[in-house]
């Protein structure tokens, strides 16, 4: 069986670090028509930094142009995170569209709609 390595302080400052400058850098960089209001949700980090998976979710647009989109410019990003964090390995980027807060609310209104429709009230 293999154990998944925890991360590193080091390694959780620099996904959140990363996470932060794309936060930042999409909304002012990218001008691709696909890419919706888009919200990065979380960042897992390979422990030797070559890879990451940038979690999103988008109020406006479709998340599948999204993903598409952001994919796209998956380099370009690199190349702008490299320029802002002065280290010596950048990951490279993977987008995946977050569904986990479209589930929670679907989640919620199952859960209000069985409230409301309780049996002997």
């Amino acid at each position: 069986m293999r154990h998944k390595k925890k991360p590193t302080s080091r390694g959780i400052r620099v996904a959140e670090q990363i996470q932060k400058d794309l936060a930042e850098i999409i909304p002012r960089e990218l001008r691709d028509p696909r890419v919706g209001f888009v919200t990065i949700t979380d960042l897992e980090l390979t422990p030797d930094y070559a890879y990451a998976t940038v979690y999103f979710s988008v109020l406006s647009g479709s998340p599948e142009d999204t993903e598409e989109a952001l994919n796209d410019s998956a380099g370009y990003l690199r190349n702008l995170i490299f320029k802002r964090l002065h280290i010596h390995t950048v990951p490279t980027l993977r987008f995946k569209h977050d569904t986990s807060v479209e589930k929670g609310a679907e989640m919620s209104q199952l859960i209000d709609r069985a409230l409301n429709d309780k049996p002997g009230e």
